[in-house]
């Protein structure tokens, strides 16, 4: 990962990424000035998709996230965050962890960049990572059709290579698992860490993504999700996970 300055803060970017990378690449009007957005996703905010294409022959689809308080505090700070020191920002932490887990071959995005923006004693933050093609959250598949029992086992197995390399996602959640025809994907990694590997975390992670999918079929009635389901992931997992 290497860093350039800007006028307002820093950027990092991954060995990959074109090094004229600017801040304004992290705003949606750039992109749409060049008639490069491909679509959205909203959810409490809006994250954009872009032709990277638009700017280097070949780079692919990328995904533009800004950085957004949740809960309470999102009433006083809408995105505004206390500043310590570069590397413990959240963009930068996000970025590297998904730097380890790409080269370590993990399902994740691949990750292009963050933009670090600070005043003082606060900061503003955005992600650039490449969006994974042809992938849909589970959440969008379940609601059309179902999975077999060997791609809720192999999602099981996939979570636990996860965990047994250490990788604590903050949010494991329906919405932040995408599929493609063969494969899963964990993606949104704000505030996730590498830990040493035990049950505690672990099983905290687990139960968190049951009641995301119990949450969303409270939701959709029609999801495809069952305890069924959860017992062909969760059989898998375990056998899959390292005591």
């Amino acid at each position: 990962m290497k860093f350039k300055k800007t006028s307002q803060g820093s950027i990092a970017y991954c060995q990959h990424t074109p090094s004229d990378i600017e801040p304004s690449w992290f705003g949606a009007e750039f992109w749409r000035e060049k008639s490069a957005i491909t679509g959205s996703s909203k959810g409490r905010y809006t994250t954009w998709f872009v032709d990277a294409s638009k700017i280097e022959a070949e780079q692919n689809q990328w995904v533009l996230r800004h950085y957004y308080r949740g809960g309470l505090i999102a009433k006083i700070s809408r995105d505004q965050y206390f500043f310590t020191d570069l590397q413990k920002t959240r963009a930068i932490a996000e970025l590297a962890l998904l730097e380890t887990l790409y080269k370590q071959g993990f399902a994740v995005p691949k990750p292009i960049a963050a933009n670090v923006e600070h005043s003082g004693l606060l900061y503003r933050a955005d992600l650039i990572i490449e969006r994974v093609d042809g992938a849909e959250d589970l959440v969008a598949r379940l609601s059309k059709t179902a999975m077999s029992e060997s791609q809720w086992q192999s999602l099981g197995k996939a979570i636990a290579e996860f965990h047994n390399y250490g990788v604590y996602h903050a949010d494991l959640n329906a919405k932040n698992i995408l599929i493609t025809d063969d494969k899963f994907y964990l993606i949104d990694f704000d505030r996730g860490e590498l830990k040493k590997p035990n049950a505690q975390w672990q099983q905290a992670n687990m139960s968190r993504l049951l009641r995301s999918f119990r949450k969303e079929l409270g939701k959709l009635n029609t999801l495809a999700f069952s305890e069924d389901n959860w017992l062909q992931l969760h059989q898998a997992y375990q056998a899959k996970l390292k005591s």
